[in-house]
């Protein structure tokens, strides 16, 4: 790609090193996805079909927040009730994490499938950040090295429960969801 942003630079893949020395895969997933290689068409309805799933995300959430319910993501929702779903998930972490160990990683970070998730498949650490508008999920490194999960509802929950000037861990986050 080579693009740059001030001293920021937007590369296709890296290989990112832990805190705690963990040589990790940086990907955004779609290498392993042969719908986005051989059939583009394919790739196209599914983003028109997601891009509605979007919308009715944001009506089904607007009434929810109305009736004071909490944030309901529709297509993760669709995605875990259809079961070619799964297996089409289940293969794209398996050729992910492979890949990472050919290139004599120890995990892979990646994204692509809107999924947000941390696991170790065949001694490799998966880790898929999800996505901001669908999940409201991020990936984060700890000062150890450890990767987890943001949820923005469990943070704007937490921000709302603290006095101004909170610091911000993911194990007070996890403590305010568990409330």
């Amino acid at each position: 790609m080579g693009f740059n942003f001030g001293d920021i630079e937007i590369k296709e893949e890296d290989i990112h090193v832990t805190a705690n020395g963990k040589r990790m895969w940086v990907t955004h997933g779609d290498v392993v996805d042969p719908v986005m290689h051989y059939a583009r068409w394919l790739a196209y309805i599914g983003d028109q079909a997601y891009m509605f799933a979007l919308f009715l995300n944001r009506v089904t959430n607007r009434i929810r927040q109305r009736f004071n319910l909490p944030y309901w993501s529709l297509s993760q929702y669709l995605k875990d009730k259809v079961k070619s779903a799964v297996s089409v998930i289940t293969a794209f972490e398996e050729l992910l994490t492979h890949e990472a160990k050919r290139k004599s990683c120890d995990g892979v970070i990646c994204g692509h499938i809107h999924r947000a998730e941390i696991r170790e498949i065949d001694g490799i650490q998966y880790a898929n950040d999800g996505d901001w508008v669908e999940s409201m999920t991020a990936l984060a490194e700890e000062h150890d090295g450890q990767l987890k999960i943001l949820h923005w509802p469990e943070i704007q929950n937490f921000l709302s429960t603290k006095s101004t000037g909170a610091h911000i861990t993911t194990e007070n986050l996890t403590e305010t969801a568990k409330a």
